[in-house]
C-alpha cells in the first residue's frame, strides 16, 4: 500500500455536488492499493499513520500525533499511486488493484484506523470522481510505502 499523508488545517471531499467528508484540523490520507497488499500492511499502516508525530505541540515543535491533538482523519482511495512512468509521458496503472480487490482492502483499512484512533474515519467514495479540497498546515506532506518501510 502507498499513502499520501497530509497535515490540514481543513478538508473535504464533494461526490456529485455532495459532501461526503469534512473535516478541520487533522489528516487527509491518499491511499493506493496493489494486489500484493495484506492485512498485515492495513495494520502497520494504521498503527504509523496514527501515531505519526506531526503535529505542533505548546512549543511548535512536531511532537504530537493526531490522536494527541483530537483531530480528524479522511481516507480517499487513490489508484493512481500506483502510477508507473517509465516508459512514454501517459503513466500506466498496471500494479493498482481492481476493483473486486482494492474496495474490501480500503474498507479493512478504513476500519483498522478507527480502530486504532478509537473515532470515526470520514471517507471519500471508493471508484467516484472525486473533488478533494484541503488547506495542507506547513506544508506537511508524507509519503508512506508499506512494501518499503524506511
Amino acid at each position: 500500500m502507498k499513502i499520501v499523508l497530509q497535515r490540514v488545517s481543513e478538508a473535504s471531499v464533494i461526490v456529485n455536488g455532495q459532501k461526503t467528508a469534512d473535516i478541520k484540523k487533522g489528516l487527509l490520507v491518499l491511499v493506493g492499493i496493489e494486489d500484493a497488499d495484506t492485512q498485515e500492511d492495513i495494520d502497520w499502516l494504521a498503527g504509523k499513520i496514527i501515531k505519526m508525530r506531526i503535529f505542533g505541540d505548546e512549543n511548535d515543535v512536531m511532537n504530537c500525533s493526531v490522536q494527541d491533538i483530537d483531530g480528524e482523519i479522511i481516507v480517499v482511495s487513490q489508484f493512481t499511486l500506483h502510477a508507473s512512468t517509465k516508459k512514454g509521458n501517459r503513466p500506466s496503472y498496471i500494479k493498482a488493484s481492481k476493483p473486486e480487490f482494492a474496495i474490501p482492502m480500503y474498507e479493512n483499512f478504513v476500519k483498522a484506523l478507527e480502530k486504532e484512533f478509537d473515532k470515526k474515519i470520514q471517507t471519500g467514495i471508493f471508484g467516484a470522481d472525486m473533488k478533494v479540497s484541503l488547506l495542507n498546515d506547513g506544508p506537511v506532506t508524507i509519503l508512506i510505502d508499506s512494501k518499503n518501510r524506511e
